[in-house]
């Protein structure tokens, strides 16, 4: 049974950092790009950043990029987004996802696999 299930979100005031957890178990979780996306409700859901299944390439969307670093331990089937400087902005639910690509897609539809999120609040 494949899972994902996230962490570290919650109440922040802007400015500030959160590091975000995605434990997988039921795939071969090295074999898999990973990815972090961020939905605000009534939106699509939104690329955030990316990681290659070896962890030598990572993807993040202008929105975060230098603010954010996403890293992963293939040892512990753990893929993790530090956000930094936060912004009112970056307040969504967060979700990671596994995808089985070469590359690292910025579509929801190319992802296998969802976790079932994370709430982060940004307040200003």
């Amino acid at each position: 049974q494949v899972q994902l299930v996230e962490s570290g979100g919650g109440l922040v005031q802007a400015g500030g950092s959160l590091r975000l957890s995605c434990v997988a178990s039921g795939f071969t979780f090295s074999r898999y790009v990973m990815a972090w996306f961020r939905q605000v409700s009534g939106n699509e859901r939104e690329f955030v950043g990316g990681i290659s299944s070896s962890g030598g390439v990572r993807s993040y969307a202008d929105s975060v990029k230098g603010r954010s670093t996403i890293s992963r331990d293939n040892a512990k089937n753990t893929v993790y987004l530090q956000m930094n400087s936060l912004k009112p902005e970056d307040t969504a639910v967060y979700f990671c996802a596994a995808g089985s690509n070469f590359a690292i897609p910025t579509h929801g539809f190319q992802y296998s696999y969802w976790g079932q999120g994370t709430q982060v609040t940004v307040s200003s």
